[in-house]
């Protein structure tokens, strides 16, 4: 059997690997069940704090183009439906084939949280990071006038996108809290997430503001006389005191009822409003796509900064089952320019072992690099990120303590 390292996943974790293995000499597989390579690096479009603009799909372009040059076979229309281990050597399935490997990276990414909304099967309704697709990938907009259910990191960068796009965002506000959207619902509970963005407003009263509210006792004061109409960033009502009860329309999208809520998230009666839209984005933020890793039976922790459950690890990308590897939003809820660095880290982490430990100093490098892109990355999707990859190799230290025993 030719030893080909296989990576699942060719979004930006998965592509960097794959050239970092690749430019060592070594033969690489990478399999996605999408029809293009860059994952959810494809709808990314924002201008960075220096004024250069960040675009997805070429900075996709030029992953695929190094990792074509090194010789990657990338199959592309591939899902994979299992993946299992014997005797050291790993079955990756597919629908057309069985690729066998000693090294194998999940590079897997994230998924969106769907918000159960009433109405929410109308057409026209559509995940946040669907609209954002439709628009910086396809060039297709989604509608001319939408509402996004959903006050977070991720909902509020990609309004700024579809607002680039010359969409009409009529606010971005909070759905109905309840059992399943209760801390999506609650004003004080997104206030932390919306802090992580607003550095990005060009307002300087929204950046000056964002300062104070770093303290809780200004944070319980800005939401009970946070504006009922909401605060404007990039021209667009952001809403923390009302909630969308309801997603409303006759065989498509026609708008949505909104109440305003008090600063616990109840519903005041007699505030019910109808704010028309032709579509509407739910934006229940991203949590870590790891079912291949725990088909492959890797012991999992829910740590709250890192978005969800996630594969245990540790900094060199290795998980505990021999030979197996997670890069990029598997590990937890961050930014592309951590995933290339993850995804950096893990192909050294594969290449190092294959050459029985030559690549030990790039290696160490490489993971200090990534705490360095991730303490100064533009966009933070979880606060106290840092205390969750803390959390984690407390959770590593452990596991191997009890195996050692």
């Amino acid at each position: 059997m030719e030893n080909k390292t296989i990576i699942i996943g060719a979004g930006p974790a998965g592509l960097t690997a794959a050239i970092t293995i690749a430019s060592r000499g070594h033969s690489v597989v990478v399999i996605d069940e999408y029809m293009k390579p860059g994952g959810r690096l494809l709808g990314q479009l924002y201008e960075e704090p220096n004024g250069n603009w960040w675009n997805g799909i070429v900075e996709s372009d030029k992953l695929h183009q190094q990792a074509k040059k090194l010789g990657v076979d990338i199959k592309l229309h591939t899902p994979v439906s299992n993946i299992e281990v014997q005797d050291g050597i790993w079955s990756v399935h597919t629908d057309v084939e069985i690729h066998e490997t000693t090294h194998l990276l999940l590079a897997t990414g994230a998924a969106e949280n769907p918000l159960p909304i009433k109405g929410w099967t109308l057409p026209g309704v559509m995940s946040v990071g669907a609209a954002q697709v439709m628009t910086n990938v396809h060039r297709v907009k989604p509608g001319e006038r939408g509402v996004i259910i959903g006050v977070n990191v991720l909902s509020s960068a990609i309004a700024m996108e579809l607002k680039m796009a010359d969409i009409d965002i009529a606010c971005i506000t909070l759905p109905v809290s309840n059992t399943v959207n209760e801390k999506f619902g609650q004003p004080l509970e997104v206030m932390n997430s919306l802090l992580h963005v607003s550095h990005m407003a060009p307002s300087a009263f929204i950046k000056m503001g964002s300062k104070l509210m770093k303290n809780d006792f200004f944070k319980q004061l800005g939401i009970t006389f946070f504006p009922k109409n909401g605060v404007k960033m990039w021209d667009i009502p952001i809403m923390l005191r009302k909630a969308v009860t309801e997603i409303i329309g006759d065989g498509q999208v026609e708008g949505v009822k909104i109440s305003t809520i008090n600063p616990a998230g109840e519903v005041i009666p007699g505030t019910e409003e109808i704010i028309g839209a032709d579509f509407v984005c739910i934006a229940g933020g991203l949590y870590p796509l790891a079912e291949l890793a725990a088909v492959a039976g890797c012991p999992f922790y829910h740590i709250e900064e890192l978005g969800g459950y996630v594969p245990l690890h540790n900094e060199r990308m290795e998980s505990t089952l021999p030979g197996l590897y997670v890069a990029g939003n598997i590990t937890g809820i961050e930014g592309a320019k951590v995933a290339m660095c993850q995804g950096q880290t893990a192909g050294l982490s594969i290449a190092n072992n294959l050459e029985n430990g030559i690549l030990e100093k790039d290696l160490v490098s490489s993971i200090q690099h990534t705490e360095h892109t991730r303490e100064n990355a533009y966009i933070q999707f979880h606060p106290e990120i840092a205390h969750g990859k803390d959390k984690l190799k407390l959770y590593w230290d452990e596991y191997n303590a009890a195996v050692t025993k």
